[in-house]
């Protein structure tokens, strides 16, 4: 059994949906997925809203651990992406030497906004935490009430372990960055971080027909 959380916002709610569709038409083993909703994780989540904060999730995403009990290992999912590939090859991936594992992108926004108009930033490992497999064992440090006060940059950084050879790293394929990295059809998991095809704005970003496909799929599913 594969533990996914996936980042929710109901600003994207459509997006969560068609995501956890993709994962689950395309895995060859029992996957569960849970939604990180901000209504559900009140009493562990009590930190305020921050002014750079884009979605609900920014910060609830490093629960993870403590949601898995510290145990096993569980993948983390922004929700604004698309899988196109068994997760079981992305968990087949798991290291014991690491932490956690991610995609070292090197990501220099050019963009002053994103969707909804909200502000671009810009720091070191934009975008790491985006996709995370989790050694949950090895994450002890991810308490709620670390979690609850540590800076944005603190957590999105990995500054909550030891070492920084504790973060591992994974293939390009799995957190394709739309409208950043090479065009490419050789991906596994495709990234709207700038905003996704269920925005107006970036109705013809690529692999919006691949989402749109999607989502039909996944709306007439058994009616075809």
């Amino acid at each position: 059994m594969i533990p996914v959380f996936i980042g929710y916002d109901p600003r994207e709610a459509v997006a969560w949906s068609v995501l956890a569709y993709s994962i689950q038409v395309r895995s060859s083993v029992p996957v569960t997925i849970a939604p990180l909703m901000q209504q559900q994780l009140r009493d562990v989540l009590s930190r305020e809203r921050h002014a750079l904060q884009s979605t609900e999730f920014s910060f609830s995403r490093f629960l993870t651990p403590y949601l898995s009990q510290y145990t096993g290992w569980s993948i983390f999912l922004d929700c604004d992406m698309l899988a196109l590939d068994d997760i079981a090859r992305l968990w087949s991936l798991r290291d014991e030497r690491f932490a956690v594992q991610v995609v070292k992108h090197r990501h220099l926004p050019r963009e002053k906004t994103k969707f909804l108009g909200q502000a671009q930033s810009t720091y070191e490992k934009k975008n790491w935490s985006s996709v995370m497999l989790f050694n949950n064992r090895k994450c002890g440090a991810l308490t709620p009430e670390y979690v609850n006060c540590a800076s944005g940059l603190d957590l999105h950084q990995f500054k909550w372990l030891e070492r920084e050879d504790l973060v591992g790293e994974l293939p390009g394929r799995w957190n394709h960055l739309v409208d950043y990295c090479a065009r490419s059809r050789d991906v596994s998991l495709v990234h709207f971080t700038l905003g996704g095809p269920y925005f107006p704005e970036f109705a013809d970003c690529e692999y919006a027909e691949e989402w749109r496909a999607e989502r039909e799929a996944m709306l007439f599913a058994g009616h075809r």
